[in-house]
């Protein structure tokens, strides 16, 4: 019986499963994204996501503990290097499961995992779309306290005149002044 066990063994015994997650978190690193069964998928986001959190302090000790999970060369440089300057700031959640559907051969729900951070187009289209400006739920119209930075900012009269900084005289543009009331009198 298992009473109270949380873990997936996903039909393997310890080291075999232990060297699945292993290769499969070095391929979510070295390519971004994989595409698995939603098991696994599960299960190996337990697994990186604690991984991905020791790597964004780069310290000779995290670089051993994580390369005694992943025996990967590669996948280590490359978890320190592109994939922890893009993490930095974020607290958790590195990682993203996407349902695919049902296999066709023996109808096993599949799944798209990426890391967060590397999804290019959804980056961009994130960053396409307008801010939402907050609304109340009765959809009725705006109120006066609701106003965006460009409402609420009046526009800026035009000037008129130009500023003199303060090292040169102020002889300079009487001149230029004096001279055009010269060429108004001669005409």
């Amino acid at each position: 019986m298992r009473h109270g066990r949380k873990v997936n063994h996903l039909g393997r015994t310890h080291s075999h499963r232990k060297a699945m997650l292993a290769n499969m978190a070095s391929s979510l690193i070295l390519h971004k994204r994989i595409e698995t069964t939603l098991a696994k998928a599960k299960e190996l986001k337990k697994f990186v996501e604690p991984l991905l959190t020791r790597a964004k302090e780069d310290t000779t000790h995290n670089r051993r503990v994580i390369f005694g999970y992943l025996n990967d060369k590669e996948s280590v440089k490359e978890l320190f290097g592109t994939i922890s300057d893009k993490i930095a700031d974020r607290p958790g959640g590195y990682t993203r499961i996407i349902k695919l559907g049902n296999r066709l051969g023996d109808a096993a729900e599949m799944s798209l995992m990426e890391l967060v951070d590397f999804n290019d187009a959804l980056l961009l289209a994130n960053a396409d779309k307008p801010v939402k400006t907050r609304r109340s739920r009765r959809g009725g119209k705006k109120e006066g306290g609701e106003t965006t930075a460009v409402e609420a900012a009046p526009a800026a009269p035009k000037a008129d005149f130009t500023i003199v900084p303060e090292d040169e005289t102020p002889e300079a543009p009487k001149a230029a002044s004096d001279e055009s009331q010269e060429d108004a009198k001669s005409e």
